[in-house]
């Protein structure tokens, strides 16, 4: 069976400075036509720094979209054609003041392909060495570090509960003897 839509007509709704909305009126594999609504993005990388010791370093910051604080790991959005492995290397820095000898891609992901194109690009940090962080003027987040084994219970106790961060967090985990 063919799954393609052929996009019939596209109508830009909303062009922001992070995402774009559009319409799209599709015909289906059985020759029906629908609408799709979706959203598009930059890409965004997020990066778990970890420590010779197994310390992860996280940040908690206030997410207006679910209206909470969340602790996550440092992540942001790519500038137009920039390469996902210096954006996590100028995140990492900006948020948290760390910078990584060593970077290791972990993967690469759709959050949520469902309505939205972000391609979100993890990367594992390691050898990191402390400087100074400078987040944005609209940015503001708390440094938190933790063992790799509590970051790992906090996603089951519900304290982690980004889609992101539990992918990187369970990725070190099973993969902590090597690092």
């Amino acid at each position: 069976m063919d799954l393609y839509e052929k996009t019939i007509s596209s109508q830009q709704i909303f062009a922001g400075r992070i995402i774009n909305v559009k319409v799209d009126t599709v015909e289906l594999p059985d020759g029906s036509t629908s609408t799709r609504e979706i959203v598009g993005h930059a890409g965004a990388v997020a990066i778990i720094p970890v420590d010779r010791d197994g310390t992860v370093w996280l940040v908690r910051q206030y997410r207006k979209a679910v209206e909470k604080v969340l602790l996550e790991i440092p992540a942001g959005t790519l500038e137009p054609g920039e390469d996902p492995r210096d954006c996590a290397i100028r995140e990492l820095e900006e948020e948290t003041g760390l910078s990584a000898a060593t970077w290791e891609p972990i993967l690469s992901y759709y959050s949520a392909p469902g309505f939205c194109d972000e391609q979100l690009h993890l990367y594992l940090a390691r050898d990191l060495t402390m400087g100074d962080s400078h987040t944005d003027r609209d940015e503001f987040v708390e440094v938190v570090k933790m063992t790799l084994v509590d970051a790992y219970r906090a996603i089951f106790t519900g304290e982690i509960i980004d889609g992101k961060s539990i992918i990187a967090i369970q990725y070190a985990y099973q993969h902590r003897e090597n690092l």
